[in-house]
């Protein structure tokens, strides 16, 4: 038995379809959900609050020469210094020793700065 191959002109060609697919829709978001956030922040706020008036504790406690008790836990003050220089200060004072206006040099330089995008999320 000999098979046989069908060989059919191709003439012009349709251009293909482009089909849209579409996105579902997100999910809505519950009351609930936004209860939770609500209820978490005020959590989180608390545990804060808590955090800060133990350290404030333990620091006047540290501060007041208190010994730690012996165990796998310590606490130490850490004492660190950091320089931070206002960048305006130093231009205006630098622009007046040149005779310039630093004032309206610093202007300039805020206006034509693009400021950085930050979004937040505001549960209410």
């Amino acid at each position: 038995m000999a098979t046989q191959s069908v060989i059919h002109p191709i003439g012009q060609s349709q251009p293909a379809a482009v089909i849209p697919f579409s996105k579902p829709a997100p999910a809505a978001i519950s009351q609930v959900d936004l209860e939770e956030a609500i209820l978490f922040k005020r959590f989180a706020r608390e545990a804060q609050e808590k955090l800060e008036a133990k350290e404030t504790e333990l620091r006047a406690k540290l501060e007041a020469g208190a010994a730690i008790e012996d165990g796998v836990h310590t606490a130490r003050l850490k004492e660190s210094f950091r320089k931070n220089v206002s960048w305006k200060d130093v231009v205006i004072r630098l622009a007046d020793r040149l005779k310039l206006n630093g004032e309206s040099y610093c202007e300039k330089v805020l206006a034509s700065t693009k400021p950085s995008r930050t979004v937040s999320l505001v549960v209410e």
